[in-house]
């Protein structure tokens, strides 16, 4: 029976050569390297590693599972045997380090423990050990290891303040007369190991534990418990690392870069991370330790200079690197140490890269045979190509940040600071770059922030209307800058103690969110030349634009997700379409509404009588036609997805406010307010307690007479216009905020019998669907669908309907605190809400498609761009997913790699 009990307990303790490089769930990367590495023969300290399922029930229960304690004892008396030595023996110790290693990389956010093992007598034979032969030569070698192991124990496992023990090991430098560590002797580190035993007796209310094993299970404890520390939370936060996955513990024999000149320690390359070349990369320090690298004590040297001074370890170096390259097929980043002209390998991982070293690496693999172009797509992601895009400053001038905020829209962009939206479009217009600062954005900023380089706000966040409609623009945009005072009427704004007037120049950069004063120099984007055309991809000398060319294009051929734009212009629809849009998804029509034609829309909201509101309406109805013979030019032969006005229509009148204030101060004068007061009083009648709920979308073209037929009227003109001309127009008419059909069959047969008289002479195909905005719309998607030809997924209103949240309210309201707590990884306005909205998407896509096999689906929400939420449209079955001109190119790698990463890929 007991021999059963032993052969049923469950494993938590793994030897290396147990493992491989594919069980990382359970090894963590740095164990399941560290075994993949042994396996392959290279140099590497025996140790073993306690599982992530150990630290996953340590945590849930505030205790080590049953087993653990012995499993590690088995493995701790196989690697004394290997390394013929014992844990703390006071002879020759054992020495071990214990570090932590969760699945995914997160460097320096969880606890690393060196030298466990010494104590007060261990010291002594460590010393001894250490000895070159001459007598006392290995003592401070052996007190310098003491003092860092209780500097790390203490720190790490015992939270004694860190600081505590910098100032007094900078106390003992001064007596020393020196600032460098290297010229302390033995006898000052004993005495700071007796310093340092004070610091930790004073905050623990305990002696330093002594006890060999005791030091390594409280070791290996304080791993654990790193794992839910608050700098690895927020960084798992911000990596979008699940908090569930625990980390494992590596315990490995230690070895010594710091013995003498012939030790050292380094890390290496096999590419460069920053380019992607071929070549050495790497630094190296002579007589040092690992943590001596990170802390930059010393000056390293570069790679190469190894060769100099060990060739032998350096060749050594080199086979094992191309070894772990050729095994790995990727970039490796490489941890060494040499111990006395031995190399041991201490740990290796695909590395980390910058954006254009991941493209180009991807590439360059293609072209020497190790990868095929399906693992070249895999390999990179939208996100990357992003930032590949967007202009960048050069900061080699080392530019003052005066102030930093919310990197709202990524990009570089430098102009002279203007207030108003009027003022950007005059400078603009004169060849101005500029900057349009405001307290915070409305719609009626669109005209300045389209003429602008760049959008500065002293309030808002991700999702503000500035940071919503910057992105859509492929605008930077900063907002919410700390400490930003705008004073609009006296045209300037004041920060950290500066006062920046109308026409002075700032920088500003949408990535890091930092505000500079004067221009900062800007490289464009090679990528976005390439795109917009302007760099032929088959004569480029640039190989990351080969790259992008290469690695889009597989994706191109393997994607089953089509992408389109968003656009409202034609300007913008030719610009997407060169950035290789295949239609329109979502065209906004009530951006059609705003600048002079605002005073057509009063006429219409203030008209009394059915003659008022038709003259009105006939005066739009040119101005609609001419804005959609232009987009349907630019797109022709591609589908465009026009949406009818959606937003209510007091947004198109001045605010109630500022209309009182204006009618009070006429009548205090005993002036006349003349119109004032017909659009005070019609913004009165339409005033709504929550406008987003309101009369808006489908109900406007129910409730506003003729509206809606207007519209369907130009679109439907514009297209038999082009039809006259021998073009390709396919328009497709989307309804908003439908939830029940009958709303939509209402407009329907309205808008057939609009399109059947048009179409007389020139036949146009026009699609009618609608927006599934509505949480009642996705929930009674199969009775809809017997109405609409298309579904098409508005997942922002769908968003904030599903959670209850006002987007324009709550990011800056609580959002933070959210995050925070861990409720969301990211905002769901950033990336689709899978569990709730996704569920919501699913429903919609299963029971219309069972109503209406075939039905055409899309999504034109801002989660259209965003990487992840298009996987998970590629996973439910859209046909396509919409988003702004600049992320168009965005979808279409994501659309390519969701397809290479879906089960069964369909590629392969």
């Amino acid at each position: 029976m007991a021999a059963e009990k032993a052969t049923t307990k469950h494993k938590y303790v793994y030897g290396f050569a147990e493992g491989n490089k594919d069980l990382k769930d359970l090894l963590g990367g740095k164990g399941a390297n560290l075994a993949e590495m042994t396996n392959l023969g290279l140099p590497v300290p025996p140790g073993f590693i306690i599982t992530t399922e150990a630290c996953k029930a340590y945590l849930a229960t505030g205790a080590e599972p049953d087993g653990l304690a012995e499993q590690v004892a088995t493995h701790l008396a196989a690697l004394e045997s290997a390394m013929g030595k014992r844990l703390g023996d006071p002879a020759d110790p054992l020495l071990v380090s214990v570090r932590s290693g969760a699945k995914f990389s997160m460097p320096g956010m969880m606890e690393t423990v060196l030298n466990v093992g010494l104590n007060d007598e261990s010291v002594a034979g460590l010393a001894r050990q250490a000895s070159d032969g001459g007598p006392g030569s290995g003592d401070r070698f052996a007190w310098d290891s003491y003092r860092r192991l209780i500097q790390m124990f203490g720190k790490t496992v015992c939270d004694v303040p860190g600081e505590e023990f910098e100032h007094a090991l900078d106390d003992a430098k001064r007596a020393k007369g020196t600032t460098n560590d290297l010229d302390l002797d033995a006898d000052d580190l004993r005495a700071l190991v007796g310093a340092y035993k004070k610091i930790f007796a004073k905050h623990t209310g305990r002696e330093f534990p002594q006890p060999p094993r005791e030091q390594l299970d409280l070791a290996v404890r304080a791993v654990f418990e790193s794992w839910n520390a608050e700098r690895a939370v927020l960084y798992r936060r911000q990596e979008r690392i699940p908090a569930d996955l625990g980390t494992a513990v590596n315990i490995v024999a230690m070895v010594f870069g710091n013995l003498g000149p012939d030790s050292g320690t380094g890390v290496a390359f096999t590419r460069d991370p920053a380019t992607g070349n071929q070549g050495i990369y790497g630094d190296y320090l002579a007589n040092a330790q690992g943590e001596d690298v990170v802390a930059g004590i010393r000056n390293t040297v570069p790679l190469q200079e190894l060769e100099r001074i060990d060739k032998r370890s350096y060749d050594e170096l080199l086979r094992n690197m191309a070894t772990l390259e050729g095994h790995y097929r990727d970039l490796c980043d490489i941890e060494f140490t040499i111990e006395r002209g031995k190399l041991w390998m201490l740990q290796t991982r695909v590395g980390k890269r910058t954006a254009a070293a991941a493209f180009n690496i991807a590439n360059h693999l293609v072209d020497e045979g190790m990868i095929d172009l399906d693992e070249a797509l895999h390999r990179v992601n939208g996100a990357q190509l992003a930032q590949l895009m967007f202009p960048r400053f050069d900061l080699s001038g080392s530019p003052e940040v005066v102030t930093t905020g919310v990197g709202a829209s990524p990009g570089a962009a430098v102009g002279r600071v203007v207030f108003t939206s009027a003022r950007a479009v005059e400078l603009a217009g004169q060849g101005e770059r500029v900057i349009l600062v405001r307290r915070e954005t409305n719609p009626d900023d669109l005209p300045g922030m389209i003429a602008a380089q760049g959008i500065l706000t002293a309030r808002g966040g991700k999702t503000s209307h500035a940071a919503v409609v910057a992105r859509g623009m492929g605008k930077t945009c900063l907002c919410g800058a700390d400490n930003l005072d705008v004073d609009v009427k006296a045209g300037r704004f004041t920060v950290g103690g500066h006062v920046v007037n109308e026409g002075d120049i700032v920088s500003i950069d949408g990535t890091s969110g930092c505000l500079y004063l004067g221009e900062v120099p800007v490289r464009p984007s090679e990528v976005v030349q390439y795109f917009e055309g302007s760099v032929d991809p088959a004569t480029s000398t640039d190989p990351l634009v080969v790259a992008v060319h290469r690695i889009i294009g597989h994706a191109d051929e393997v994607r089953r997700l089509r992408v389109r734009t968003n656009a409202d212009t034609g300007e913008d629809a030719a610009r997407a379409r060169r950035f290789g849009a295949e239609g329109i998804g979502l065209c906004r029509t009530e951006h059609m509404f705003l600048g002079d034609r605002r005073e057509l829309v009063e006429r219409l909201i203030l008209a009394r009588t059915e003659s008022e509101r038709n003259e009105a309406l006939d005066a739009l109805l040119p101005l609609q036609r001419a804005d959609f013979v232009e987009i349907f030019r630019e797109m022709d032969g591609l589908p465009v997805t026009v949406r009818l006005i959606d937003p209510p229509l007091h947004e198109f009148l001045p605010s109630l406010e500022e209309l009182a204030v204006h009618v009070a101060v006429a009548q205090e004068r005993g002036e006349d307010p003349g119109k004032d007061q017909a659009l005070l009083a019609a913004v009165r009648r339409m005033h709504e307690q929550n406008p987003m709920l309101g009369l808006r979308g489908v109900r406007l073209g129910l409730v506003i007479p003729g509206l809606f037929a207007m519209q369907v009227r130009a679109i439907t003109e514009a297209a038999a216009q082009l039809v006259a001309e021998g073009r390709d127009p396919r328009p497709e008419i989307m309804v908003p905020l439908v939830g029940a059909v009958q709303e939509l069959e209402t407009v329907r047969v309205e808008a057939e019998k609009i399109i059947s008289e048009v179409t007389r002479e020139h036949a146009v195909e026009v699609l009618i669907g609608t927006m599934i905005e509505v949480p009642r719309a996705a929930l009674t998607a199969g009775q809809i669908a017997e109405a609409a030809e298309f579904f098409s997924f508005g997942t922002n209103d769908l968003t904030q309907m599903a959670w209850g949240f006002s987007r324009d309210d709550v990011e800056g309201a609580f959002f933070w605190r959210y995050l925070e707590l861990g409720i969301f990884g990211i905002s769901p306005f950033e990336s689709l809400d899978r569990d709730g909205v996704g569920r919501l998407v699913r429903i919609a896509v299963d029971e219309g498609r069972a109503a209406r096999p075939g039905l055409k689906i899309g999504v034109c929400g801002e989660h259209g761009g965003d990487p992840e939420s298009v996987h998970f449209f590629h996973e439910v079955g859209l046909d396509y997913v919409s988003c702004s001109p600049f992320r168009v190119p965005v979808a279409r790698l994501e659309a390519g790699r969701a397809v290479i990463e879906s089960s069964g890929s369909d590629s392969r």
